[in-house]
């Protein structure tokens, strides 16, 4: 058999599958599960370090032999400020909880 992709689940279109709507765009609004790799340090790492290990993941993730690599491995790289994705963090939590609970799941 063939299999047919009907969309994308992440917030905007993939540029690796650019003719592919959103889950939003096909009918579902507010959809979106994505796969994420980031850097964590924990709470106490002082700010002048948090500031130099994002501006050095952020140049080695910008280098144009990278984002070849990553776009041929189906990689769509996007990227923030700490802050940024602290908050981002916090809501994917907030949002899992929620289906958790909805969904009545319990831990084994």
């Amino acid at each position: 058999g063939k299999l047919r992709a009907l969309a994308v689940t992440s917030a905007r279109r993939s540029r690796l599958v650019a003719q592919l709507p959103t889950m939003s765009e096909a009918g579902l609004p507010g959809y979106e599960s994505i796969q994420w790799y980031g850097v964590l340090a924990p709470t106490a790492t002082p700010g002048i370090i948090v500031r130099r290990l994002h501006a050095e993941i952020v140049a080695a993730v910008n280098a144009p032999d990278l984002q070849e690599q990553m776009l041929k491995q189906g990689f769509d790289t996007i990227g923030g400020t700490p802050a940024e994705f602290a908050a981002y963090l916090r809501a994917e939590i907030d949002k899992w909880k929620k289906v958790v609970a909805a969904a009545g799941i319990k831990p084994d």
